[in-house]
Parts: C-alpha cells; structure tokens; sequence
C-alpha cells in the first residue's frame, strides 16, 4: 500500500473514532451546533495539512489541542469584531462605513491582531499602551516594570515587526 492510501486510512479511522465526541466537546463550547459543526470540519482540515496522522498517539488531546486553538482564534475574531461594532454603534449615520468599508476595516483590525500576537507579551504591551492610551515612554516604563529606555527598544522592535510583516 502506498503512504498515501494508508494516510486515507488513518484519517478516516479517525474521522470515524472521534468526530461525534469532538462534535460534542466543541458544542458545549460554542452552544451553537452549526458553529461547532464549521469548527470539527476546521479541526480535522487542520489534521490533514498537518501531515501527522502517522503521528498521532493520544487522537482526543492531539483534536483538543487543535481546536482550542481555532476557538481562541475563534474568540479573539469575534472581540475585535463587537469592539469595532460597540465602536461605530456611536457614528451619525452620516458617518457610518459601508459594508464593503466595515468588511475591510474588520479584516484589516484581525491582521493587525495577528501581527501584535506575535510579538512578545511586554512589546505588544508597551505598543498598545503607547498607541491606544497614549501614555508615555517614562509612563509606560513604569507600569511594565522597565526603564523608558527598554520602552523605546520594545517601541522599536514592535514597529519595525509591522513594518516588515506581511500586510
């Protein structure tokens, strides 16, 4: 048999084995079925392009691993999506974005979400801080427990990472 032909195999003994209980586990996190029904399909896509089927010695921690990453991916979408929403909900509607503008507006916010998550916790910490609340470097410094030196490394590293991640 080809790895390929025993790969199908494996999978779909997987598939079978595992796909109601993680159905199951993901609806009593979603508590909407439709959502958790997107959610195991994702799942087990994300198993396929792992190319770990072989791989697998413990199946139900190794999905529960996978989807509760798509569910905090999940969670952080929809977060920035009800600020943004919570955000314009104040607009004259003179002022309010098409769909098309809301569409790009949202997807741009989850880039940028993406980009910030990647960076270490006090850099992306020190970025918001500064950008958002507009507090200053010596401010900043105190709150994170670093001098307003090490603020403007961390000012640094954050913009030069946005700069060059791919937009």
């Amino acid at each position: 048999m080809t790895t390929e032909l025993l790969a199908n195999q494996a999978l779909t003994q997987l598939y079978r084995q595992h796909h109601s209980w993680l159905l199951a586990w993901l609806a009593k996190r979603v508590q909407c079925r439709l959502q958790a029904e997107d959610h195991a399909h994702d799942t087990f896509m994300r198993v396929i392009a792992s190319n770990q089927i072989h791989d697998i010695q413990e199946p139900r921690a190794f999905l529960t691993t996978i989807a509760k990453g798509l569910l905090v991916n999940h969670w952080r979408k929809t977060a920035i999506e009800q600020a943004y929403l919570n955000r314009i909900a104040a607009y004259p509607e003179a002022l309010m974005p098409s769909p098309e503008e809301n569409a790009i507006i949202l997807a741009t916010l989850q880039e940028i979400d993406e980009m910030l998550d990647q960076l270490p916790a006090k850099v992306r910490k020190a970025f918001l801080m500064s950008q958002l609340e507009g507090l200053t470097y010596i401010e900043i410094g105190r709150q994170l427990n670093v001098t307003d030196r090490m603020v403007k490394k961390y000012m640094a590293r954050a913009m030069l990472h946005l700069l060059t991640s791919e937009f």
